[in-house]
């Protein structure tokens, strides 16, 4: 028969199992040794039954705050563990918030607008400035006072995309060339003008080499006495400082154009030995651009008289000398936001062209 001093043996015990415990598992063996379905505590209370009526309740009355008071030891303990486990896991995953981040990618900028930028950079030295316009026009600034007459083929639906006629029956149309920015130039200003007119224009087209919304870059000059020479000068020019050589041979081949008279497609001396484009050495041409005189009848469509002003234009496509000066191979790519592509080709943020510093990297 057990009694008292059994009980209190028993607690005193356990409880020192309790306190020695190490970790969770040790614990859950003194747990289930103390309370388990065949625990020694448990086995006592299944014995309760046997005892006689007075002493059955003095002994389950100790053996219930000795159950107690155990439960409660286990769970105080329980719990210094897992403080004391989460304490260990914190301090090996301790993270030093002093530490300097990892470095990031870094954007990058795209080519179209780097060579924005190089070609803006090289007029600007010439004292030229940029001007805009909008890439919605009438069919007059894109067209007509281009001296582009009814039956020319760009005014087509298929070379031109039009928008839906207008209750008075105009149509709306995207440019097709950043030309009416010229024409809007000289109404609004009164000459001599020196402009470069970046931008988006729209045709339909697509291939390897075309695609429906490509980027243009023109240049106007109107002043007095304005000639041929001149024009040959500024692109000579501008050819030696984007393609970053000391010489370059150029080729003035006779052309037509509406709005300009006479015209020529221009060309540029290079290489292709080994399959590499080497500009300004070699035997062989790349067309470039094309240009000319403004013709007469664009200048009577502004106000003014081509007996005392005159002037050139000229127009090249921005991806395709972006592709030309650093081998981009297909066109297409520009426009399809690939991140690996635009890595490689990009340019960082902090690479600014600069006639001093370098225009491309």
């Amino acid at each position: 028969m057990q009694d008292n001093n059994d009980i209190s043996e028993l607690d005193r015990e356990i409880s020192a199992k309790v306190a020695a415990a190490a970790d969770i598992e040790a614990l859950e063996a003194v747990r289930v040794d103390a309370l388990g379905k065949k625990g020694r505590i448990t086995a006592l209370m299944k014995g309760l039954g046997g005892m006689e009526p007075e002493a059955r309740k003095a002994f389950a009355a100790g053996l219930n705050q000795v159950k107690d008071k155990v439960a409660e030891a286990i769970a105080a303990r329980r719990e210094q563990l897992n403080r004391a486990g989460l304490d260990a896991r914190l301090a090996a995953e301790r993270v030093d918030v002093t530490l300097p981040v990892r470095p990031e990618l870094e954007g990058r900028i795209h080519p179209v607008s780097q060579v924005i930028d190089e070609i803006a950079e090289i007029f600007a030295a010439m004292g030229f400035t940029i001007a805009e316009g909008p890439d919605i026009e009438d069919d007059f600034h894109n067209f007509t006072a281009l001296n582009i007459p009814p039956e020319h083929p760009a005014r087509q639906m298929h070379d031109t995309f039009y928008l839906p006629e207008k209750p008075d029956g105009e149509r709306m149309l995207l440019r097709t060339h950043t030309s009416p920015v010229q024409i809007r130039t000289m109404q609004s200003k009164a000459p001599p003008h020196r402009i470069i007119v970046p931008g988006r224009t729209f045709r339909v087209d697509s291939d390897q080499t075309h695609t429906p919304m490509f980027h243009q870059v023109e240049g106007l000059v109107i002043d007095r006495n304005i000639h041929m020479g001149h024009l040959k000068g500024v692109l000579e020019e501008f050819a030696k400082a984007f393609f970053e050589v000391e010489r370059v041979k150029m080729r003035f081949r006779p052309s037509y154009f509406p709005f300009t008279e006479p015209s020529a497609e221009v060309d540029i001396g290079c290489s292709r030995r080994g399959g590499e484009l080497r500009i300004g050495e070699g035997d062989d041409w790349l067309e470039i651009l094309g240009c000319g005189m403004v013709h007469r009848k664009v200048l009577e469509h502004v106000g003014l008289d081509p007996n005392e002003w005159q002037g050139f234009a000229w127009g090249m496509g921005i991806d395709r000398v972006a592709m030309l000066k650093y081998g981009i191979p297909d066109l297409r790519a520009f426009f399809e936001s690939d991140l690996r592509w635009l890595r490689h080709y990009g340019f960082l943020p902090i690479d600014v062209p600069s006639l001093g510093g370098g225009l491309s990297r």
